[in-house]
């Protein structure tokens, strides 16, 4: 297969932006290219497409250890049609919407576009809140709000403890996918597949659509209490995606080819990439894969079966791939061939793994490949701010979005990003106090991050994220810590040990590192076979060295006590989905970590010598 890479000026509008100064000291920094005119809604993309490329692949997924099942643009309209006519009939609303407990998959594809065809909101939630939890109290919670009227899951049979465990808070139709082993009081999926169609009736009804309807109630993570269900709008989707058409025009000429593991419980896989690929008449390949020890092959099979035009991914997961990519030259062929962008959010992408990617896209190709990424949150649908220039560096997150304006304002010594536009939610579902104490006086939404400038004389250069303002804290010295900052530049002092870090230090005199290790990349370092436990590899004088070094590293670079640690502890156990240490798009949630590990914290602090924590000299 060819290499169709282009050079980042034939992919990108040239950023244009103005950054205007207000009378309160804040500034509205937007964009000066117009949005266009935004379709009503995602299902006229999806009518678009099956009239004018109805044989083209639409969605596919690996049928078990075989090949690919794909569906047409004419095959997907013709299911959504049946399914739709279905869901008209069962007393659907806002109140009592449908519910979707499993992974990503074809039937959950068709009963999502479904749903958006007629107005019915749709929730997909976590899986881990299913098949992870003892309790199963945040899909309680989940359920308590939505009371959904249906209640879909495939292979069911993995989720029926936690099916009993809600059925008294709702009376939905549940019903089973077609992978699974029909369960007592379960309707299978075929049943709504062949439903006789009503044309007329669900034609009529996609026309009575607005921006204002609300497509989804998407959550959030649920790092403090139990998750918001954000009502995610029609408009917040489509205008979002429409500004993409213009600062990446390439789409309008290159249909996108995406293979996806990405949750649509989260806004960054079920939003950006499934409606991109909906928008511009793509092809979604489905992965089965994760991020995980266990099921990262799945995605390797996968990339070197269908060679995407654009990656979209996590930065736990490049750091995954990036090992795999070196030393299996079949894949790292098929990954290459005709990628156009890697494209990396939902955390900052560590600036080791960033220049591994370069060098082997350079090995492969002959040239770096464009390696951007994006800034939001499920409130902003998601995007806020994107790349559509090459940068020279991780952590870039772009200019604003056309026909979006951010409000930057100096808060004790971070920029705090503030965030209005079409893409913003209009508030949290049944929780007026919430949604009215998310927005400033201005109408602006609270997002809560920080951002600064690349060079604040040419702000068309972008942004750089610079954390959470609710994650920084100060050392006793009354130094403030910007844990984004120096989590980033941890993982990529201490790699290809570090995976992952937790910055600890909260009223304390130094900065120490709670570190999720790469078991494979330590047991390598180490000259560790796979037989060798966990506990053998981190205490390893090779990878306690590689470790010891890293933060010698950092502290050389100088800046004073609050940009290097003077301790780490290697983490046996990875970080916890139940436990919402991590999200299922592999996000650490840090303030979770450092509640469920406290002791570990008081460990890395002891006054008596802990054998298994290294630290460096201060002197």
């Amino acid at each position: 297969m060819p290499n169709l890479a282009r050079l980042p000026g034939d992919l990108f509008v040239d950023a244009a932006v103005t950054l205007e100064e207000q009378s309160d000291g804040s500034r509205l920094f937007r964009s000066s290219l117009s949005l266009p005119t935004y379709a009503r809604c995602s299902g006229e993309w999806l009518e678009q497409w099956a009239r004018q490329t109805p044989h083209a692949v639409y969605l596919a997924a690996r049928q078990g250890q075989g090949g690919w099942e794909e569906i047409t643009y004419q095959q997907a309209r013709d299911s959504v049609y049946r399914i739709a006519t279905w869901l008209l009939a069962q007393n659907l609303s806002p109140e009592r919407p449908v519910l979707v407990l499993s992974d990503n998959g074809i039937e959950h594809a068709l009963l999502m576009l479904a749903c958006l065809h007629i107005g019915v909101p749709i929730s997909a939630v976590s899986t881990g809140n299913s098949l992870q939890s003892k309790d199963h109290a945040r899909l309680k919670a989940n359920i308590e709000l939505l009371r959904p009227g249906v209640i879909f899951a495939d292979r069911i049979e993995r989720f029926m403890p936690a099916i009993q465990a809600v059925a008294h808070l709702h009376d939905g139709v549940v019903v089973a996918g077609s992978n699974s082993l029909l369960q007592s009081g379960t309707l299978p999926f075929c049943v709504l597949e062949s439903t006789q169609a009503e044309p007329a009736l669900v034609y009529a009804v996609f026309k009575s659509l607005t921006p204002d309807t609300i497509a989804k109630f998407l959550f959030t993570s649920g790092s403090v209490g139990m998750p918001k269900a954000v009502i995610t709008t029609q408009r917040m989707m489509c205008s979002n995606v429409e500004a993409k058409s213009v600062i990446w025009p390439f789409l309008n000429e290159q249909k996108p080819v995406i293979v996806d593991w990405l949750p649509w419980s989260h806004v960054f896989g079920g939003n950006h990439n499934f409606n991109i690929v909906l928008r511009f008449g793509g092809s979604l390949y489905i992965d089965e894969g994760k991020p995980l020890p266990a099921q990262l092959h799945k995605t390797v099979k996968n990339l070197t079966d269908v060679s995407p035009n654009i990656y979209f991914s996590v930065p736990r997961a490049f750091d995954m791939l990036v090992p795999l990519l070196r030393d299996d030259a079949v894949f790292r062929k098929s990954f290459f061939s005709r990628l156009q962008i890697i494209f990396y959010a939902g955390a900052a992408l560590p600036q080791s793994v960033w220049e591994d990617l370069e060098r082997l896209a350079v090995q492969e190709l002959g040239h770096p490949m464009v390696m951007l990424s994006s800034w939001g949150a499920t409130e902003t649908g998601p995007t806020a701010t994107d790349c559509h220039f090459q940068v020279a560096r991780s952590g870039v997150i772009g200019v604003p979005l056309p026909g979006t304006t951010l409000k930057l304002l100096t808060v004790a010594d971070k920029l705090e990003v503030r965030v209005k536009g079409p893409n913003v939610f209009p508030g949290y579902w049944k929780q007026p106090a919430l949604s009215a104490s998310a927005f400033d006086a201005d109408g602006f939404y609270l997002i809560g991050d920080a951002v600064e400038f690349l060079d604040v004389t040419k702000p068309e250069l972008g942004l750089l994220f610079d954390g959470r303002v609710a994650e920084d804290f100060k050392l006793l010295t009354g130094t403030w810590v910007h844990v984004g900052a120096i989590r980033v530049a941890a993982i990529t002092a201490l790699s290809p040990v570090a995976q992952d870090v937790v910055v600890t230090g909260h009223d304390r005199d130094d900065i120490g590192f709670l570190v999720f290790p790469n078991i494979p990349e330590c047991r390598r370092i180490a000259g560790l076979t796979e037989d060798v436990a966990v506990e053998d590899v981190l205490t390893h004088s090779a990878v306690r060295d590689h470790v010891r070094v890293g933060l010698l590293g950092l502290k050389a670079k100088g800046g004073g006590s609050s940009t290097y640690a003077t301790r780490a502890l290697l983490e046996a156990a990875p970080p916890s989905t139940e436990a919402s240490e991590l999200t299922d798009k592999g996000y650490v949630n840090q303030r979770a970590v450092l509640s469920n590990r406290a002791d570990s914290v008081k460990r890395l602090y002891a006054s008596t010598t802990d054998s298994h924590v290294i630290s460096i000299n201060l002197s």
